[in-house]
């Protein structure tokens, strides 16, 4: 009869450790910056565009952002679904650029292509070959400025009436950085795609 008591008092007391646990778990949460509405690459963020959401440790992604003075004015680096948790990979930043160019020290180039149909066709995450023409009537060979750059955002297009060129923002090494940011200035610019 006393071994029966010590037993029901050790289970009970092993009962009541497993629901305190279970309580701090199902309290215990991070406050994470998430999606206000629908964001779309290439806007700046500000306050109304984001908010602050409770998740559960497991489901909080590799990066988040925790606070929302981190975001305010960066802009957005692909489309971003109303309550999706912001990660430093979803913002245009120089961790942006490492992870597009897997890891390696990388630049973000804006370009403007002399096409801008080739413009409407590249999306990010398309890997491309940044080239330029020869501006004199004796040279018109292409020549290859930045190859396997890989792109990281395509500005919106304007709404009907706004004509503005459009701009490609493209993660390469540092040196093919210098490279196409100073050819940018006076050449004509095209890619190919890979």
């Amino acid at each position: 009869m006393v071994l029966l008591r010590r037993v029901g008092a050790g289970l009970l007391a092993l009962a009541g450790v497993a629901l305190f646990a279970h309580d701090a778990a199902a309290t215990d949460h991070v406050r994470v910056v998430v999606a206000a509405r629908d964001l779309t690459p290439g806007i700046k963020l500000d306050a109304a565009d984001v908010r602050i959401a409770e998740y559960s440790p497991a489901l909080v992604p590799d990066g988040a952002v925790l606070d929302v003075d981190e975001v305010l004015a960066h802009t957005v680096a692909g489309p971003i679904r109303a309550g999706e948790p912001l990660t430093d990979l979803r913002l245009l930043s120089s961790r942006l650029a490492e992870a597009a160019m897997d890891g390696q020290d990388a630049r973000i180039v804006p370009i403007r292509l002399t096409d801008a149909g080739m413009t409407d066709l590249l999306r990010a995450g398309d890997t491309v070959d940044v080239l330029t023409v020869g501006a004199g009537e004796e040279d018109r060979s292409a020549r290859m400025l930045a190859a396997k750059a890989v792109v990281v955002l395509v500005s919106p297009e304007e709404a009907r009436g706004a004509r503005r060129d459009r701009v490609v923002l493209v993660a390469m090494s540092p040196e093919d950085a210098t490279e196409v940011a100073a050819s940018s200035l006076i050449d004509s610019l095209t890619v190919t795609l890979h």
